[in-house]
């Protein structure tokens, strides 16, 4: 976690400030402990993008009250959503469920990570944060229809 917040880290930072104050008011609707992982998940995200080529700008918006990162420039991902799970001390990313990205999470990381179904990897505050993993998952996210449009390699030797 200390990484994550680290303040002599090299990549791009993400904004200090909200464009959208629903966006900020999700954020403060949390307590303290379960505020400071979501913060740090958006660093995490806004790090992610600025080290992909391809991504873009982010665009930072609630969908379904969730903050919620879309590829609005670009197209080339699919949104990720923050939120704290009811009442509990777990909070989650959450993906678009009608995608493979869950699925392939888990091929992934199937140790390392607790999933929700097909549409959220699940961390609970005491635990330690896998950042490798999620920066690994959030750019799978962010590049996913990058990936969805590229021939794949069976079309492009046919013939």
């Amino acid at each position: 976690m200390t990484a994550i917040r680290d303040a002599n880290r090299t990549a791009k930072r993400p904004p200090q400030g909200f464009s959208d104050p629903a966006v900020k008011a999700a954020f403060d609707q949390h307590p303290p402990a379960i505020k400071a992982r979501l913060f740090a998940l958006r660093q995490l995200i806004f790090e992610t993008a600025a080290g992909i080529e391809g991504v873009g700008p982010l665009q930072e918006t609630l969908k379904w009250n969730q903050p919620s990162y879309l590829t609005s420039e670009t197209k080339s991902g699919s949104t990720i959503r923050l939120d704290r799970i009811g009442a509990t001390e777990q909070y989650a990313l959450y993906f678009h469920c009608q995608t493979d990205l869950v699925a392939t999470f888990r091929e992934l990381y199937p140790t390392e990570l607790s999933f929700e179904g097909n549409r959220s990897i699940v961390l609970h505050v005491d635990d330690p944060v896998p950042e490798q993993a999620l920066s690994h998952c959030v750019g799978l996210a962010l590049t996913y229809h990058l990936r969805k449009r590229r021939p794949s390699a069976r079309s492009s030797q046919a013939g």
